[in-house]
């Protein structure tokens, strides 16, 4: 290899590996609600929760005109578990850990209800487990992430099941998005959708009134720490990149004295 190979090679090693120092994907944690607080009365029924994040704590409030099957604050059964595989049905390339604790809503009513956040928050992700007889309708379009028995995750605490994403065209330029059971691999769906972006509410309709089917719901953090992370100083990169771009440079620098002494 020539001198100006060598430099050329040097060069576009040293980029690489800068761009090294940017790149890279990980699955991100997820802060689940701790549901603690609800109404006295069955129906109208109101739940409420907080996530805290690394430096925000959000308040979450979760509304069902119609009532529900059961509210699990704390204790009881915990449904977040798999049966048998190698992964979680609500982890994925995009979710690093399961929902906490026993915390879960259960559902057991058709209508509409809504999830609303104290503030905005970034990729709510939705974790559920048991959508066998029920389907839901969002208002906002989803990501569906895993489920159990599939991809090699394990199968949810109820056994697997596929489900299915059907967008439903409303009319006048509005949507519906559903996530339906269908009957792949078993009857019983657990896992894990997101919506991209940045939500002060998301609101869904159940399908029907089987019982039960449950949920509960996390987030990647509040928008602010997600989309409008802290400014850069200028002129004080990252640690690992400043390592980088001396390999880089360490690497320029020995071809040029391969040039010199060829010269």
């Amino acid at each position: 290899m020539n001198a100006s190979r060598i430099g050329r090679f040097s060069l576009s090693l040293a980029a690489a590996l800068l761009a090294m120092g940017t790149a890279g994907t990980h699955a991100a944690q997820i802060f689940w609600t701790d549901w603690t607080g609800s109404n006295a009365a069955p129906t109208p029924f109101t739940g409420q929760g907080t996530i805290t994040t690394n430096t925000t704590t959000i308040g979450v409030t979760y509304q069902n005109a119609n009532g529900i099957g059961f509210y699990q604050p704390s204790g009881g059964t915990d449904y977040w578990i798999g049966g048998s595989g190698q992964t979680s049905p609500y982890t994925s390339a995009a979710v690093d850990n399961r929902p906490t604790g026993t915390d879960i809503i259960a559902l057991s009513k058709a209508g509409t209800q809504t999830l609303t956040f104290s503030q905005t928050v970034a990729n709510p992700v939705f974790a559920f487990v048991s959508l066998n007889g029920n389907g839901y309708a969002f208002d906002q379009d989803f990501e569906l992430l895993s489920l159990g028995g599939v991809d090699g995750n394990a199968c949810g605490y109820w056994g697997c099941g596929g489900a299915s994403k059907v967008v439903k065209d409303l009319g006048g330029g509005q949507f519906e998005y559903q996530l339906n059971s269908n009957g792949v691999g078993g009857t019983e769906p657990h896992g894990a959708l997101r919506f991209t972006g940045a939500f002060d509410k998301v609101t869904w309709r159940s399908s029907t009134n089987e019982f039960w089917n449950g949920f509960t719901v996390g987030v990647q953090g509040s928008a602010a720490e997600v989309f409008e992370p802290p400014p850069v100083v200028p002129g004080i990169p990252e640690p690992g990149t400043v390592a980088l771009m001396g390999v880089g440079l360490g690497l320029v620098a020995a071809a040029a004295r391969r040039r010199s002494r060829r010269s």
